[in-house]
């Protein structure tokens, strides 16, 4: 690449979608799980809570998470599990 050559966001996401699809075979070669990660944003709107909300469940340990620089990424399964678990609440009728 040479010096004038601008590298962009989008050729950055397009590396790292050929970087996981090269390592792909490596990683079921050994068996290991694949983990679908979401960040901040998916995970608020899956479980329709606020960035608040959100930090009070790290805060709380209830939801677990991984940081990397300032971006925080919760496992996909942990996600559901906690939908799943959720129970509807049917509002209280008034006496």
């Amino acid at each position: 690449m040479s010096p004038d050559e601008l590298l962009t966001k989008k050729d950055l996401e397009l590396f790292k979608k050929e970087l996981f699809e090269a390592l792909r075979p490596f990683q079921e070669a050994q068996g290991l799980p694949q983990q679908k990660w979401l960040r901040s944003s998916d995970v608020r709107k899956m479980l329709r809570i606020s960035a608040g909300t959100l930090q009070n469940l790290r805060i709380a340990r209830t939801l677990s998470y991984n940081k990397v620089g300032k971006i925080f990424f919760y496992k996909a399964d942990d996600i559901e599990k906690m939908l799943n678990g959720v129970e509807k609440k049917s509002p209280k009728k008034k006496s």
